[in-house]
């Protein structure tokens, strides 16, 4: 009896003893899981668009090494420069219709009818000059170039400049006299030609931004070329209206 008291007692102290560890011993670390690290989205751009709502992949006319742009109103004759001209005048006149460019149809048929014998002899001079080009047949290639020069000023996305620019000129040409014809014409033209060569820059601008969006954001661009000015095509008057 007194032998299984000990080995009660004996055990209890080791119980103790135990349990006394136990208390002294250093507390186990808590492990702390870090919350995962945010998702970093990547920012993609919207790719450039075209300016002025033109279509993508347009082909735009180059400039030539002395700086001019190779437009149908590029190094031609005193003659064709008053008759293209006449000939911008004239799609400013049928196609800016917007109240706030009613002048321009008031200045162009006074323009028709101040510089009639100019007009005239300026067509008859263009007249002569596809023929010495193409011969008796000239007829048809002067027809498919003012085509061409028609539906140059006509084109959509740069209409509305247009008329804003042919708007000034309508109104100074109230005041141009007959033997001002040349001068003026070239001025003028000049000027409308301003129009589209910004448009010209700024569609190669845009070219560029789209090239560079394209390299770092899609390997391969989704827009085909377009191989020409899509416009509607207006034919031209063979004679003065």
């Amino acid at each position: 009896m007194v032998a299984v008291v000990r080995q009660k007692l004996l055990f209890g102290g080791v119980i103790a003893v135990l349990s006394g560890l136990a208390a002294c011993a250093p507390p186990k670390p808590v492990v702390v899981i870090p919350p995962p690290p945010p998702v970093q989205l990547a920012y993609v751009p919207p790719r450039p668009q075209p300016p002025i709502g033109a279509p993508a992949g347009l082909i735009v006319p180059p400039t030539g090494p002395d700086g001019v742009r190779q437009t149908v109103n590029a190094r031609i004759s005193p003659v064709q420069t008053i008759w293209n001209f006449r000939s911008a005048y004239n799609v400013a006149a049928l196609n800016c219709l917007k109240p706030q460019h009613a002048d321009i149809l008031i200045g162009y048929r006074a323009f028709l009818k101040t510089h009639s014998r100019g007009l005239t002899a300026a067509n008859r001079g263009v007249d002569s000059e596809f023929r010495q080009r193409h011969g008796a047949s000239f007829i048809r290639p002067r027809e498919a170039y003012m085509t061409q020069v028609y539906n140059y000023f006509a084109y959509p996305p740069t209409i509305s400049s247009f008329c804003d620019v042919a708007l000034v000129v309508s109104r100074e040409s109230i005041a141009v006299k007959p033997a001002d014809l040349p001068v003026f014409s070239l001025s003028s033209l000049t000027r409308l030609e301003q129009v589209f060569d910004q448009f010209y820059r700024s569609y190669e601008q845009y070219s560029l931004d789209a090239a560079l969006w394209d390299a770092k954001y899609s390997p391969v661009s989704p827009v085909p070329a377009t191989p020409s000015l899509a416009v509607p095509a207006i034919t031209p008057p063979s004679t003065m209206r």
